[in-house]
């Protein structure tokens, strides 16, 4: 069985290098995307397994990431990242079928727990 792609998206190159290297310690193949528009792009050539999206981000901010690639791919996992989350972005973000919320200042171990976990749900409901 091949890697698991995920692609990552977040401005703040620290922590995207943290989570990219939790990532593949854990197994995953990881392809990184810096802005909305880049992610854009690398959801049709990559054809990525799982998003992982920051909230906050120049050009086009998360949110608007999450209800494009809806609006073509209804099962991609999405995972909303974020430092600071509210009431608003959180309905917003289950409206459009996020998959999950990391939070940026939790254990990172956890997040991709939970994350393996969702993309073996979503393995066995394409059987």
């Amino acid at each position: 069985m091949s890697k698991k792609k995920i692609l990552v998206v977040d401005d703040e190159i620290d922590f995207l290098k943290v989570i990219k290297l939790r990532l593949e310690v854990n197994g995953y193949d990881v392809v990184t995307a810096f802005d909305g528009e880049e992610v854009l792009k690398k959801i049709k050539t990559e054809r990525p397994d799982a998003l992982l999206l920051d909230i906050l981000m120049p050009k086009i901010d998360g949110l608007d990431i999450l209800k494009k690639v809806r609006e073509e791919n209804k099962s991609l996992p999405i995972f909303i990242m974020t430092a600071f989350s509210n009431e608003e972005r959180y309905n917003f973000a289950n409206k459009f079928n996020a998959s999950g919320f990391i939070l940026k200042t939790s254990n990172l171990q956890k997040e991709v727990d939970n994350i393996r976990a969702i993309l073996s749900v979503s393995d066995e409901s394409k059987k």
